[in-house]
Parts: structure tokens; sequence; C-alpha cells
């Protein structure tokens, strides 16, 4: 799995949107480093190599290894542009990772038990997902590849809000930090929009 995270990079010298049009037509990826008390750094990386890490969604959330010249930098991916039209990738932004330095990043949540929630399986109710993903903030060596979130005790009418998101030692919502009414809905439950008794 690790190998999945590995990205394969060369040093770019060039600079400008000329340079990176240049870049992108040899099959290239334009993508910059930065962070970490060091100088930003850019790089080329494989246009095919990049859309095969993509394909795993862990790749958002995870840590990741850029090799160049012999070295390694390990970073998150905080930046991804992609073509408007074409599946293109056209530049990427990776922050370089301290193991002492406490990371924001988007984790995806992950709804399980969904059909068999108390009120989808008793009443026929509906799942609303309020959110996809959820930033959280941790140590490099505590970053989650997803939050998990269990629907099975909801009814109809329940809910959860980022507040009863059950988060790894070590893990935190910074939302939750500037009071309840950041305490955003991440799930819930909704009566059908028809039922029998309405027919």
């Amino acid at each position: 799995m690790v190998g999945s995270f590995e990205f394969d990079a060369e040093l770019r010298t060039g600079s400008g949107k000329g340079d990176a049009r240049r870049t992108r037509r040899t099959g290239k990826v334009p993508a910059i480093v930065y962070g970490g008390g060091a100088d930003p750094l850019k790089l080329n990386l494989s246009h095919n190599q990049v859309v095969k890490r993509l394909g795993n969604d862990a790749v958002y959330s995870h840590i990741l290894s850029l090799k160049f010249d012999g070295k390694q930098e390990r970073v998150i991916l905080k930046a991804l542009e992609r073509h408007p039209s074409r599946p293109i990738i056209m530049h990427m932004d990776f922050l370089r990772v301290s193991e002492k330095d406490k990371l924001r990043v988007h984790v995806p949540l992950h709804f399980i038990n969904q059909d068999i929630a108390v009120g989808v399986k008793r009443s026929g109710g509906v799942v609303a997902h309020g959110m996809a993903e959820v930033e959280v903030e941790c140590l490099p060596q505590h970053l989650p590849e997803f939050i998990a979130v269990d629907l099975a005790d909801l009814d109809i009418g329940d809910a959860i809000h980022l507040s009863g998101l059950k988060l790894p030692p070590g893990v935190e919502v910074p939302e939750l930090q500037h009071g309840a009414d950041h305490d955003q809905l991440v799930a819930a439950i909704h009566a059908p929009r028809t039922s029998d008794a309405a027919e």
C-alpha cells in the first residue's frame, strides 16, 4: 500500500505559464512543494503516474512521498488544478510534513450502516448527508485515512453533527473551536416524502 503513495518526480528549472505549458506537452504535471521552513521547490511529475495514484481516494488524506534526485520529501497534497473540460491534471501543490507540526487536512467521511439504520429499516426514512469530508487537525502520525460515521442507531428526525463524530486519538475538528453555532450537520434521517397515510 505504501507504494501507492509514492510519486516519482524531477526538478524543474523553468518558470512561468510558458514553461508549464511546455511541461504538460511532454506528459508531465508541473508541481510545487512548499512549507517546512525550506525554500519552495518546483518539480515535474509523470501525468500517467499522477492519474493512477489519484484513482485511490486515500491519496487526498495521506502523507505522500515525493522521490527526486536521490532525495525524498514527505508531503501532503494541498491543491490540485484540473483542466475544466479535459481529463488533464494542470498543476499540483504539495506541503512539506514535519513530525512536530500539526496538519490541517480534509479527510473523507465513510457512512456505515445506512441500510440498517433504525429510521430507514423501521420507517422507510431517507438518509441525508450534510458533508462528504471534514477538516481535521492532528500530528502527521495521527492522520486518519477516513472518519467512520455509524448511522445504525439513528431514527427519523435524528442527526449527527460534527461534535458527534467519533474521532481517533490525537485528532480534532478545528471548526468546533469557533463555538456551538459551527457544529455543522454531518448526516440526518428524514421521513419519506410520501407515506401511506398521506396517500
